[in-house]
């Protein structure tokens, strides 16, 4: 995993959205086509917001899939990470090859099948994620599983993550925040053959701490991208302030 710190939010998210845009384009041009994944949250907010402006990604030959939905949560819901996707993404690109939405409203396991015969059917090329504030990728909060095969399953969300969602405006208290979700696995974004992280704010200092210096573990799920060839982890100085090492690597 490389590491790679900038001064504040947007010039991490400009690098981030910058170097994902390079790799689409580059994906594009050597096989006329591009799976994503798209994280969500306020930690993705610039890195979507420069990958929105990058010239020359033909749209219309990416396919989208999005790592995580609350469980039981509409559509309509200001946390639902399909409104997210739609008002911040969707609609502002040119129709998409195809997109496939988490849809936490569905039956769990028809839904976790029917997106795992998706994505095996569309290997990802580039994967953006973020990281939690309890060292979670996608919603596989610790002790998250490493050893499912499954691409999708369902998971338990913590206190700390719960905690999280309503710490950033998503919900109004904690007894709102949705229990479960349907998230990605591990071993699913590793799968991706490219990864972009992006953690910037300094709540998330400890949590990008133990990722980058504790061992790999289920107790620190994010940790897993260490074990990725060509993952870059895109910090600010605020999310980087706990490193051993602060320059970038």
């Amino acid at each position: 995993m490389t590491i790679k710190i900038f001064s504040d939010p947007k010039e991490l998210g400009k690098a981030a959205g910058e170097a994902g845009a390079a790799l689409i384009r580059h994906t594009i041009e050597e096989t006329g086509k591009a799976t994503i994944i798209l994280a969500t949250g306020t930690s993705q907010f610039e890195t979507l917001n420069q990958l929105l402006v990058e010239p020359g990604i033909d749209w219309g030959k990416v396919t989208m899939f999005h790592l995580d939905e609350y469980i039981g949560l509409s559509i309509t819901h200001p946390a639902s990470f399909r409104k997210y996707l739609t008002e911040r993404f969707i609609s502002k690109v040119p129709k998409l090859k195809a997109v496939f939405l988490v849809d936490g409203e569905a039956d769990l396991n028809l839904e976790c099948s029917r997106l795992a015969k998706s994505i095996s059917e569309n290997p990802i090329d580039v994967a953006f994620v973020g990281i939690g504030e309890n060292g979670h990728l996608a919603f596989n909060d610790p002790p998250a599983n490493f050893e499912t095969e499954q691409p999708y399953l369902v998971v338990e969300l913590d206190e700390a993550c719960r905690k999280q969602q309503m710490g950033e405006g998503w919900f109004a208290n904690l007894t709102e925040v949705p229990r479960q979700a349907i998230s990605m696995s591990i071993k699913q974004i590793l799968k991706s053959k490219n990864i972009i992280c992006s953690v910037p704010d300094h709540r998330k200092a400890m949590a990008v701490k133990n990722c980058v210096e504790q061992a790999v573990s289920n107790l620190f799920p994010a940790s897993a991208l260490r074990q990725h060839p060509t993952c870059a982890c895109y910090l600010d100085k605020a999310s980087a302030s706990l490193l051993a090492n602060q320059k970038s690597n």
